[in-house]
């Protein structure tokens, strides 16, 4: 059996990094055998999960994937933004927590995976472009490009980067469009992206997402180089 998820709080240290609860998911069989190298799923939740609750991520995505499938094999980091927060103010913080993992758990730094939806689909591209070379893939769903930093053409910075961006036709509460620009900006500047639009789907298409094992496949097949794999982590 896989164990539990926890909840956690970090306290990082220095200068303009916050404190941040998360959830801490990892698989059965770690720690028995901490030589094996695990890939790991950064999860970025939605706007109506900000609190001082973590269990209130176990609702949707990852957090609620982890809970109901047995032998689930990805380490995986569900941080969560206080009240009226967005993942903007925590930019300092997510690689701080990043790091914090890799040197304490044993990640494959090689499958380091970043997804997110709705805000969170926002910040998958807001801290990604930050630190380009930490992922192995993206998968922004029901996102949106910050309105501010540089956007769509700031993506750029992400054309060597797998993603696979999602979203529903008929989502009312982030346009489809949204996702059309971003997708549109890295296809110009030839990116490595895959596009998914469900028809007669609203805002919720995180969950047809997260429940098709395509996903974790299609995640596990990309992977870092060895040179970057290797390269020390940021201090």
């Amino acid at each position: 059996m896989n164990m539990p998820q926890e909840s956690l709080n970090y306290l990082p240290r220095g200068k303009d990094k916050i404190p941040m609860r998360y959830l801490r998911f990892l698989p059965a069989g770690l720690e028995e055998n901490r030589n094996e190298k695990w890939p790991l799923i950064l999860f970025m939740h939605g706007a109506g999960e900000r609190g001082h609750d973590p269990d209130i991520l176990k609702k949707h995505g990852i957090p609620k994937i982890v809970e109901t499938r047995p032998g689930f094999g990805f380490i995986t980091i569900s941080p969560q933004c206080e009240i009226g927060a967005s993942w903007d103010g925590y930019i300092e913080t997510l690689e701080a927590l990043l790091d914090e993992t890799v040197l304490t758990l044993p990640v494959d730094t090689g499958r380091v995976y970043l997804t997110g939806i709705s805000m969170g689909g926002q910040g998958v591209w807001r801290l990604a472009v930050e630190i380009p070379d930490r992922f192995a893939a993206l998968v922004p769903i029901c996102g949106y490009g910050p309105p501010t930093q540089g956007f769509p053409e700031r993506v750029c910075m992400l054309k060597d980067v797998p993603v696979w961006v999602f979203h529903g036709a008929d989502d009312d509460i982030v346009p489809l469009e949204e996702s059309r620009k971003m997708v549109a900006a890295l296809e110009a500047c030839g990116g490595n992206v895959r596009f998914t639009i469900y028809p007669d789907t609203g805002h919720d298409s995180w969950t047809r997402t997260y429940d098709n094992p395509e996903l974790y496949r299609w995640l596990l097949k990309h992977d870092l180089s060895e040179k970057t794999r290797d390269q020390k982590i940021r201090r």
